[in-house]
């Protein structure tokens, strides 16, 4: 056991528990731990940046897109990063992959204490911006550490896992989703990405989703956390939903939030060049092209049969892929856990 600097307990899986998750999810060959409190899964390697990501230095001028794994998190993040750096859509980095703009902050954790430096590949922006910095310290959260004014960060990691000070420190824009589709998309997320492999049944990743058993750990407790700070004046909660819905008028509350002062008209262009078409369109400039022709990374067949990182963008498909009693484990479990004010379209 492992007591880290957010004051949590890391423990790690073993024993049954361990023994059922590997047989569902193959990729997960280096280990997990669970937090506690709270009950947090991830990587047993994010211990080894867990002090560092709970210190990071925010600065005044950061703005944080925070969400639960495949609830919009590279829409908005782009749609920040455009909003603050690209609004005339001439910014030399824009062709730059999106995580070099935007580091994944705890990304790091993902990779094994003992990869080699061919097995941790590292941008062209990180040797700019970390001369003589070494992989295995970090390659995101160096990156992060790095960037020059404005930072966009971007993080699935909940408020818990961070200093108090955040919300004194930077902005954040979470963004929230109905679980019902967040759990379908992180269904194809864990068959897309072999690091994950998940081989299981829909049945059986809603069972570990309602059980809390996913890699991030609890969505409610993830959402609750958040809800509870809504009123302080450097959170804006989003919903994916709203930003399909209307994303004007979203802009427009995000324009108002982030001080950014856009007119109608950039609105528009910022509208139209973050859309769905638009971005997976760019996909290649967006996501390391590189990494998705990489069959020891990606399953290929997951990927032909029904898409890679940019799949669907749809709100609402799990009234089309869900079980009746899938919905109804799901709403059951909703007016269960999500009991505190928030609600979901």
């Amino acid at each position: 056991m492992t007591t880290l600097a957010s004051g949590h307990k890391a423990t790690v899986l073993e024993g049954n528990e361990w023994a059922k998750l590997i047989e569902n999810f193959t990729g997960f060959k280096n280990g997990l731990v669970r937090l506690s409190p709270g009950g947090w899964v991830y990587s047993k390697n994010y211990c080894n940046f867990a002090d560092k990501l709970y210190n990071f230095e925010f600065r005044k001028s950061d703005v944080l897109v925070m969400t639960w794994p495949k609830c919009g998190t590279t829409w908005t993040q782009e749609i920040v990063w455009t909003m603050r750096n690209n609004v005339a859509l001439d910014h030399p980095e824009a062709g730059a992959a999106i995580l070099d703009r935007v580091p994944f902050m705890e990304a790091d954790m993902f990779h094994s204490e003992d990869e080699s430096e061919s097995e941790r590949p590292v941008s062209e922006s990180f040797k700019k911006l970390c001369p003589n910095a070494d992989p295995r310290d970090g390659v995101n959260l160096q990156l992060a550490q790095s960037l020059p004014d404005p930072r966009t960060l971007k993080t699935h990691l909940p408020f818990s896992l961070f200093a108090p000070s955040l919300l004194k420190k930077a902005k954040v824009v979470y963004v929230a989703r109905n679980p019902k589709d967040a759990v379908l998309s992180y269904l194809h997320h864990h068959r897309l990405f072999r690091q994950l492999s998940f081989l299981g049944s829909l049945e059986t990743f809603v069972e570990y989703f309602l059980e809390d058993n996913l890699l991030y750990g609890p969505y409610w407790l993830h959402l609750k956390e958040a809800w509870e700070r809504r009123a302080h004046p450097n959170l804006h909660i989003v919903f994916y939903e709203d930003l399909k819905a209307g994303i004007m008028g979203e802009l427009k509350r995000l324009d108002a939030f982030l001080g950014t002062g856009l007119s109608h008209d950039q609105l528009a262009n910022v509208a139209k060049y973050t859309s769905f078409g638009e971005m997976k369109a760019r996909n290649n400039l967006l996501i390391n092209k590189d990494i998705f022709k990489n069959a020891e990374i990606i399953d290929q067949e997951v990927l032909q049969k029904d898409g890679g990182f940019f799949r669907q963008g749809k709100s609402g498909d799990w009234k089309t892929k869900l079980t009746p009693d899938l919905i109804e484990k799901l709403d059951d479990w909703i007016s269960e856990k999500c009991d505190f004010g928030i609600s979901f379209k």
